[in-house]
């Protein structure tokens, strides 16, 4: 059975706050324990006023605290805006705290602007420096080595489950190389996909966190009552993603009635691919999707995201993606 989990960016509605985004990611993460789903990811983003993750290790404590059984991690933790020994003692620490419960994925991008970049690392070419810190970052998470002058304390010996997440090829690669999972942003960026999918699994090289590839595709998720109700609940993700392109960012926007109306036409086609790789409205509808997704990409795991304004809404969006893939794995056994 292909396994399925929910990436939360935490949003920031309109008309909401902060402190209500963080209460709905929990609760979120409750509906999604409750619904089978294996892991819930939060994303680390700076100076976004419609994103509430940016702590993404205080989140996680939050959710994990208010949670029993599902993994919760980061999708990801931006690695350039950090130095490796102190993600290696946040994470350490929540593994300490939460055995076996704790995920960590990496990502190479800033998650913000070329200014709050340098507010929070005030290095441009960290980025360069990713696959080196991401070595340090395991060897931190791993067992001590004798001499070592350096530990996580906590953090040493934990072996934090590490995962490259990418929209490129690049981190395709290093996944690759490094013998990691490999999780891609197919949610935002589905151009390189196909090949992004061929070279992590073709230049795998097995290690000890990984014997064989594990790919996960991420899958933007609006299920409803109806496909038209699915196109409206999607409205505001495509108003959020045309305003964050065009220099506008700010808090998820209510659904409209009719997005061509409101957008350029092409900013919605810019919008519309890039929100592509997408399942929409009732279960069945979204079975049929999902089966023609996963016969395409051969996915480990389906990571479903969807910034859905009304919180009802979204966690019956999810609901209906659980219970398509519970349809699937019955047909699939059957």
């Amino acid at each position: 059975m292909t396994r399925y989990s929910i990436l939360d960016l935490s949003p920031i509605t309109e008309g909401g706050s902060a402190a209500q985004s963080l209460a709905n990611s929990l609760a979120l993460a409750r509906h999604a324990e409750a619904h089978g789903f294996t892991r819930f990811w939060l994303a680390e983003h700076h100076n976004m006023p419609g994103i509430a993750s940016a702590a993404t290790s205080l989140v996680i404590q939050h959710v994990l605290q208010g949670t029993e059984r599902i993994r919760v991690g980061s999708g990801g933790i931006m690695l350039p805006n950090h130095s490796p020994l102190l993600i290696a003692e946040q994470f350490g620490t929540l593994a300490t705290l939460y055995p076996g419960r704790v995920d960590l994925g990496l990502g190479r991008a800033p998650g913000t602007d070329g200014s709050t970049a340098y507010a929070l690392r005030r290095n441009q070419n960290m980025a360069d420096n990713f696959p080196r810190d991401v070595v340090e970052l395991m060897g931190l998470l791993g067992d001590a080595v004798p001499g070592q002058p350096v530990r996580a304390v906590p953090g040493t010996g934990t072996h934090v489950p590490v995962y490259i997440l990418g929209s490129s090829l690049f981190g395709a690669e290093l996944a690759a190389q490094l013998g990691l999972p490999y999780a891609f942003a197919s949610h935002f960026a589905p151009a390189a996909l196909d090949q992004a999918r061929e070279i992590y699994r073709s230049h795998f090289q097995p290690s000890a966190a990984c014997e064989k590839p594990y790919f996960i595709l991420a899958v933007n998720a609006f299920g409803a009552e109806s496909a038209e109700a699915a196109i409206r609940l999607k409205s505001s993700m495509q108003l959020a993603f045309a305003r964050l392109r065009t220099g506008q960012p700010g808090p998820l926007p209510r659904p409209v009635d009719d997005i061509a109306a409101v957008l350029d036409p092409a900013i919605l086609r810019m919008v519309n691919q890039a929100l592509s790789v997408a399942v929409h409205g009732p279960v069945a509808q979204v079975e049929t999707e999902l089966r023609a997704l996963i016969e395409r990409h051969r996915p480990d795991e389906i990571m479903f995201n969807g910034n859905i304004h009304d919180q009802d809404s979204r966690r019956q969006s999810f609901a209906i993606a659980a219970e398509a893939m519970e349809r699937i794995a019955a047909g699939v056994a059957a």
